[in-house]
């Protein structure tokens, strides 16, 4: 028996059907970070980066991207979110990202809160590139899902 999801018994690649699934509340949350010289984070924070504000387009971005989730990885289903969420923490030599994304479906939406924090962390990049070329976006990750049949996961700390 074939334990993956996305491979039919013949190795070929398919879409999950999620069709006999029950709709359930389904939350995700990914965090990941972009370090940087204190040069620039103090750019980005005073908003006085050489293109402006920096996390406005960045968190717009991360939420456009979540939105196309599905067009962007393969089998993965396009969703109707309910709502995504796009946060920014200052920390010593960087920015931390977290987004949430949820729904009431049949799928997860673990990818859609993955691409979000990823697209807002490249847009983070390309606005304050001139300042500093040698950022780097780091520990892109799943930090809490909930709903569906696996119930809720929490990574560890």
């Amino acid at each position: 028996m074939n334990d993956l999801t996305h491979i039919d018994s013949g190795g070929t690649a398919r879409m999950v059907d999620v069709g006999g699934k029950a709709e359930t509340h389904r939350v995700a949350i990914a965090r990941g970070t972009i370090r940087m010289r204190g040069q620039t984070l103090d750019a980005i924070r005073s908003g006085n980066a050489p293109k402006g504000d920096v996390l406005g387009p960045a968190r717009i971005a991360g939420i456009m991207a979540a939105k196309k989730t599905g067009d962007l990885i393969p089998l993965c289903h396009p969703l109707a979110l309910d709502a995504v969420n796009v946060d920014f923490a200052f920390v010593a030599d960087g920015i931390e990202c977290t987004a949430t994304a949820s729904l009431t479906g049949r799928t997860g939406v673990e990818m859609e809160a993955l691409t979000a924090v990823s697209v807002a962390l490249l847009t983070i990049y390309d606005m304050a590139k001139a300042l500093d070329k040698g950022m780097v976006i780091e520990a892109i990750r799943l930090v809490e899902k909930r709903g569906g049949k696996s119930g809720t996961w929490k990574a560890a700390e």
